[in-house]
């Protein structure tokens, strides 16, 4: 599935703006640190180590770039790409050695059979449900056999609406919030087998936390 054929969210805009907004302070609150949360340090340990030599790795919504070089420094080829302008901003000016472009995750152009890993790292939680399997779709074709997707996100039932963020800074985003069976089943839906589940009962957000890793098998 090509980008040309996903659907653009209605407050891709709004989004990007807010994030824009926020990536000062959420940079200074040094968020992105994978390294202070150890559960979750795990699971990238994890996925680096099952993907290293299966080819490039793409962090979709990489914010400041932190994760990136985290993998990097872990022997991935890896490059990112963001939403915001700013957080990628954030992103050259902390890693210079590290490759970042502005994107959605709606717009990227991926190439069938191209990487081997991609990251959905708490950056997928504002697509809209009818808008997510369509992302989807398009990270599994990317994949190559043996290629793996993780996606860490926010579990429960319903959204929120989000006015404000990292320090009380006005935002305009809805948080969807996600139960793992559902996120399966887009992802056997897109051709990708389970690997590996992670719940955790908090997180930043003050919800629980859910990481997915999945598979792409076969030719």
């Amino acid at each position: 599935m090509s980008a040309s054929s996903i659907e653009q969210p209605a407050d891709l805009e709004l989004v990007r703006t807010s994030y824009d907004r926020v990536a000062d302070n959420y940079v200074e609150m040094n968020l992105g640190d994978i390294t202070t949360y150890p559960w979750l340090r795990s699971a990238m340990d994890g996925f680096a180590a099952s993907v290293r030599g299966l080819g490039p790795v793409l962090d979709v919504g990489c914010g400041p770039g932190d994760v990136t070089a985290y993998l990097a420094e872990h022997g991935l080829d890896v490059s990112g790409v963001d939403l915001s302008p700013r957080m990628i901003e954030h992103a050259r000016r902390l890693y210079p050695g590290q490759r970042f472009a502005v994107a959605s995750a709606t717009e990227l152009e991926l190439a069938e059979s191209s990487l081997g890993g991609i990251l959905g790292w708490w950056s997928l939680f504002n697509l809209p449900r009818h808008v997510l399997p369509s992302v989807i779709q398009s990270f599994a074709r990317a994949l190559v056999p043996g290629g793996q997707v993780i996606i860490a996100t926010h579990k429960g039932d319903g959204e929120i609406v989000r006015t404000e963020a990292y320090g009380a800074v006005p935002v305009s985003w809805t948080t969807y919030l996600w139960q793992p069976d559902d996120l399966w089943a887009i992802l056997a839906a897109a051709g990708l087998e389970p690997v590996a589940e992670l719940r955790l009962t908090q997180s930043v957000a003050g919800v629980p936390s859910l990481v997915l890793v999945a598979q792409r098998n076969g030719q």
